[in-house]
C-alpha cells in the first residue's frame, strides 16, 4: 500500500471523533453523554427489541484541585502586593523557590506568587491593549512605574528584580501579540523591544546558580524570546534552569521550543539536546525528558515532527505517566495526544503519519489512567498549548474543552455505548455498567 494510502485510512478514523454527542450535566457536576446528534435525520422511535444507547459519565470538578491551588497562591501574591508588603512576599517566594514547592500538577508555587504580585499591572495593560491600538491617554505606564519604584526600594533583591522583569516581559508580549512579526505595527514592535531590553537590564546583575533560584533561571530563559541568542546560549540558560529544578516540565518544554530553527536552534541540535536531557535526568524521568523537550516543538513544527524518534517519545510518555499520576498531568498528556496531535492533517505525509501514531496513544492513556476531566487542558490542547493565547471568555473556552473531550470519549467507547452499556469513570478508571 502506498504511503499516502496508509495515511488515508487512519484519518477516516480520527475524523470520526469530531461527531457531536448529546451532552447533559447531572446535579452532582458529572457530565453525561448520550447518543450522537451529528446525524440530522429523524431518529425512529425505539422498538421493544431495540438496544438502548448507553451513557458516559465522568467527574468534572470545577475548579479542579490544580486550579484551586493555583488560584490560592496567585491570590496570596496579589494580596501582598496590594498591601505593599513586599518584605513578606519576598520571604514567601524565596522560601517556596528554595524548597522547590509545587502544586499537585507540578506548577512551582513561587511562580504563582510572583504572577499574582504583578497581575494588577499586567491585566490593566492587557485590557488597554486588547485591540492592539490603545487610546493615547491610556495610563499604560502607571503600573510598571509603580513596580519600578518598588525595585528601587529593594536593590539587590533577586525576587523583586524577577517580578519586575517578568512584568516588563508580560507587557512586551501584550504589545506584540502572537502574530507574525511582519504583521505587528512598528509602534508595538518598539514597545516589545523596549520592555525586553529593560527586563534584561534588571536581571543582568543576578546569577541564578549563585542564588539557587529556579524562578530567576526561568525569567532569564524567558528573555530569549525577545533578546535572541545562539543555540549555545539557549542550551546554557535552560541547562541552568533544568539543573536547578529538574522536576519542572516547563523547563524542558521551553528549551525544545527555543531550539527550533524559527527561534535559535536547528533540528539536529533539538534532537541532540532532547537526548542529552533524557540521559541527564533518567533517574528522575526515565525517557520522559525526551518527550517533554519534544512536546511543543513537534506540535509547532512539521519538519521537527517528521524527524522525531517516535519510539523514544512514546517510551517517554509512558515514563511520565508512571511518575506523575496526578490527573492534571494525565489530562494534559491525553489531550495533547488526542486534541493537539490528533487534529486536522497538515498535508506533510511523514509528519501526519507520526501524528497519527501519537494520537492513537490517547486511547490507552484514557483507559489506564483517566479518572476525571479537566476541560481547560483539553481546550488549550486544541490550540497547541499556545502560551500567548488570549482567552476572551474563560467559560466558553472551558466549554469548548468539554465538548472536545466528550466527543473523543464517546468515540473511544462507541462500541460499549452502542451495546447499551454505560461507561462510568471512577477512581480506578472507566468501568462498564449494564443498562
Amino acid at each position: 500500500m502506498a504511503f499516502a494510502e496508509r495515511l488515508k485510512a487512519p484519518w477516516v478514523h480520527i475524523r470520526g471523533k469530531i461527531a457531536k454527542p448529546a451532552l447533559s450535566m447531572a446535579h452532582d457536576g458529572v457530565l453525561q453523554v448520550g447518543q450522537s446528534t451529528q446525524d440530522a435525520s429523524p431518529t425512529p422511535a425505539p422498538s421493544k427489541t431495540a438496544i438502548p444507547f448507553g451513557e458516559l459519565s465522568i467527574p468534572c470538578p470545577d475548579p479542579t484541585a490544580e486550579e484551586r491551588a493555583r488560584d490560592t497562591h496567585q491570590a496570596r501574591g496579589l494580596k501582598l502586593a496590594r498591601l505593599d508588603d513586599w518584605g513578606r512576599l519576598t520571604a514567601e517566594i524565596t522560601r517556596t523557590d528554595k524548597a522547590r514547592q509545587k502544586t499537585l500538577g507540578g506548577t512551582p508555587v513561587a511562580d504563582l506568587l510572583a504572577y499574582g504580585a504583578r497581575a494588577d499591572v499586567v491585566s490593566a495593560a492587557e485590557h488597554a491593549l486588547v485591540s492592539g491600538r490603545p487610546d493615547p491617554q491610556a495610563p499604560l505606564l502607571e503600573g510598571i512605574e509603580a513596580l519600578e519604584r518598588v525595585l528601587a526600594e529593594y536593590p539587590g533583591k533577586p525576587v523583586i528584580a524577577t517580578i519586575v522583569a517578568q512584568a516588563h516581559m508580560d507587557l512586551g508580549w501584550a504589545w506584540r501579540g502572537t502574530g507574525w512579526y511582519v504583521e505587528v505595527p512598528v509602534r508595538n514592535r518598539e514597545a516589545f523591544a523596549a520592555h525586553f531590553d529593560r527586563a534584561s537590564d534588571i536581571l543582568a546583575g543576578f546569577d541564578a546558580k549563585e542564588y539557587d533560584s529556579p524562578i530567576l533561571a526561568a525569567a532569564q530563559c524567558a528573555l530569549i524570546a525577545g533578546r535572541g541568542g545562539s543555540a549555545h546560549d539557549v542550551v546554557s540558560r535552560y541547562e541552568t534552569w533544568i539543573n536547578l529544578d529538574p522536576r519542572n516540565p516547563r523547563a524542558f518544554r521551553g528549551m525544545g521550543t527555543h531550539l527550533l530553527p524559527r527561534w535559535h536552534g536547528t533540528y539536529e541540535r533539538l534532537e541532540l539536546e532532547a537526548r542529552r536531557a533524557a540521559g541527564h535526568t533518567f533517574d528522575l524521568w526515565g525517557s520522559g525528558a525526551y518527550a517533554w523537550v519534544m512536546l511543543d516543538a513537534i506540535a509547532q513544527d512539521i519538519k521537527a515532527c517528521a524527524r522525531l524518534d517516535l519510539d523514544f517519545l512514546l517510551d517517554g510518555l509512558d515514563d511520565i505517566l508512571e511518575r506523575s499520576t496526578d490527573q492534571h498531568t494525565v489530562n494534559l498528556i491525553a489531550a495533547y495526544c488526542a486534541n493537539t496531535m490528533g487534529a486536522t492533517p497538515t498535508g506533510h505525509d511523514e509528519a501526519d503519519y507520526i501524528r497519527i501514531q501519537i494520537a492513537a496513544v490517547a486511547d490507552q492513556i484514557v483507559r489506564q489512567h483517566l479518572t476525571e476531566l479537566h476541560p481547560m487542558l483539553w481546550a488549550h490542547a486544541a490550540y497547541g498549548f499556545d502560551n500567548g493565547l488570549r482567552v476572551r471568555c474563560a467559560n466558553r473556552f472551558a466549554a469548548s474543552g468539554h465538548a472536545d473531550a466528550l466527543r473523543y470519549l464517546t468515540q473511544l467507547f462507541r462500541r460499549e455505548l452502542a451495546s447499551g452499556r454505560s461507561v462510568v469513570f471512577t477512581e480506578d478508571g472507566p468501568e462498564l455498567q449494564s443498562g
